[in-house]
């Protein structure tokens, strides 16, 4: 008898020794929204990040990933079908990616059919912020099979926000917060202990966590402990020539910031900036939980982490730029960190190119499953595994800008980075040509492409047709809402 119980009980081991293997590694997907990368691990000299650093010290840090299109619907659209906007026709706030590929199999969705849980919580396709909070907000359904949507204090609480531009809404302006209460009271710490809770309930079976954070996306809402990290005495505006706007295309610079700094003082902005970083540590916090969790929970080890930014951030850059919306480096550059457990490339950083349109083959790759055909990106686990190893890397973005007061028509911006160059295209050159040189200007202040000399005519003429491969340059034949983009 004893021999027989064990017998059974080596077999019922090695059964499940072999399930886990079949099952493969859980995915925590932790999308943060509107972060640059004003990060301590990114080199930010002001930002307290000890948590996401701890991330990045474990993990592979890309420093040169690249958003597809610097607005919230469009990116997160094409970070979870792993295709380009031109492919999904998303360019503004209101399209939906189904519209036009209604059987496309989003990222969570191709884990799902291998015998993944799938939970979303919080922010992973588009919400307006903050009318969306607690709401499905632009959800995808078919990826899930569990949606959480907590709201919190700063939803509530509304009426307490400062509006620095009483004229816009505190979704577009510069708005802000020094919010009483815990963490746990705003709705990115609820989004967190509701990640951890649905952790704990599937730690023995694979999973597929999004975890979408609202902040640091505008109104700029954190509890004030938070803001008393950066005292304003700390704050400096960025430095730019005064004249650097005057190489730059009227387009470049997006519809809703037309005016440098929105017209307000220093001490405003420095006020913003001040909420901004607040923001960020807030979130840093939360991720700091996540991560401890794992590790409570005993399934770090099986678990691959993604850290992403659905797109750059500005914070006064060119003399005033704030928020999104632009094809220079602040807003197409984007934080990316992925952790795979038992890869030789975790603790180091990469310096290669990527784009965000990778992210679903090398979720995928890693985690010993199939991609669908058609996919726009490639897998990064080579990099995962030699961060500094060879690498054929660029970057194409692009944006869409409206009709306006200062643009006759609409005008598609379309940009390549390359490990040297950004070439950029508006109105395929008919509305302006831009070309920075990375080595010896990497705040692109001197656009060589107003009067080129015989090497950046020859850059150019190089860059075009990798550019026009990629991205086409055209105005959308699909309807376009002009208030959204």
């Amino acid at each position: 008898m004893l021999r027989l119980i064990t017998f059974v009980s080596l077999f019922a081991f090695q059964l499940s020794v072999f399930s886990a293997e079949r099952a493969g590694p859980n995915v925590l997907f932790i999308a943060v929204d509107d972060l640059a990368a004003a990060l301590g691990c990114y080199g930010d000299k002001v930002a307290i990040t000890p948590n996401i650093d701890r991330l990045a010290a474990t993990g592979v840090r890309f420093d040169r990933a690249y958003n597809q299109l610097p607005l919230c619907n469009p990116t997160r659209a094409s970070v979870m079908t792993g295709l380009r906007p031109d492919e999904i026709k998303v360019y503004d706030l209101d399209a939906h990616f189904r519209d036009t590929v209604p059987d496309a199999i989003t990222l969570s969705q191709r884990f799902m059919q291998e015998g993944w849980f799938s939970a979303r919580v919080g922010k992973i396709y588009h919400y307006n912020v903050p009318a969306s909070i607690g709401t499905d907000g632009f959800d995808d359904p078919p990826s899930w099979q569990r949606t959480v949507n907590p709201y919190g204090r700063d939803k509530t609480d509304e009426d307490l926000i400062f509006n620095a531009e009483p004229h816009r809404k505190i979704s577009a302006a510069l708005s802000w917060l020094a919010a009483d209460g815990k963490d746990e009271e705003q709705t990115d710490g609820m989004i967190t202990t509701e990640a951890i809770k649905i952790m704990a309930e599937k730690k023995n079976e694979p999973f597929f966590l999004g975890v979408g954070f609202f902040r640091p996306h505008t109104p700029y809402v954190a509890p004030k402990k938070y803001f008393d990290m950066y005292p304003l005495s700390q704050m400096r505006l960025p430095y730019a020539p005064e004249n650097d706007r005057e190489d730059v295309p009227t387009a470049a610079f997006a519809h809703n910031n037309p005016v440098p700094h929105y017209n307000l003082d220093e001490l405003t902005c420095r006020k913003a900036m001040q909420a901004y970083y607040a923001c960020v540590s807030f979130i840093d916090a939360q991720v700091g939980r996540l991560l401890d969790a794992l590790d409570e929970l005993e399934i770090a080890d099986n678990t691959i982490v993604v850290f992403w930014s659905d797109h750059g951030y500005h914070l006064g850059e060119h003399n005033g730029i704030w928020q999104k919306r632009t094809l220079f480096e602040q807003g197409s550059r984007t934080p990316l960190i992925i952790r795979a457990p038992g890869l030789a490339g975790n603790g180091q950083a990469s310096p290669r190119i990527v784009e965000f349109v990778d992210i679903y083959p090398t979720l995928t790759d890693v985690a010993g499953i199939s991609s669908p055909d058609g996919l726009a990106g490639r897998s990064l686990r080579p990099l995962l595994e030699g961060p500094i190893r060879e690498w054929d890397g660029e970057a194409v973005t692009q944006i869409l800008r409206p009709a306006d007061d200062r643009l006759d028509t609409q005008v598609m911006g379309c940009s390549i980075r390359t490990h040297r160059w950004r070439y950029t295209e508006w109105a395929e050159g008919e509305s302006g040509v831009e070309l920075y040189d990375h080595y010896s200007d990497p705040m692109e202040f001197n656009n060589l492409a107003l009067n080129p000399d015989p090497e950046a005519i020859a850059i150019m003429n190089e860059l075009r047709p990798r550019l026009r491969a990629k991205a086409s340059g055209q105005i959308p034949t699909s309807p376009v809402n002009p208030k959204r983009l």
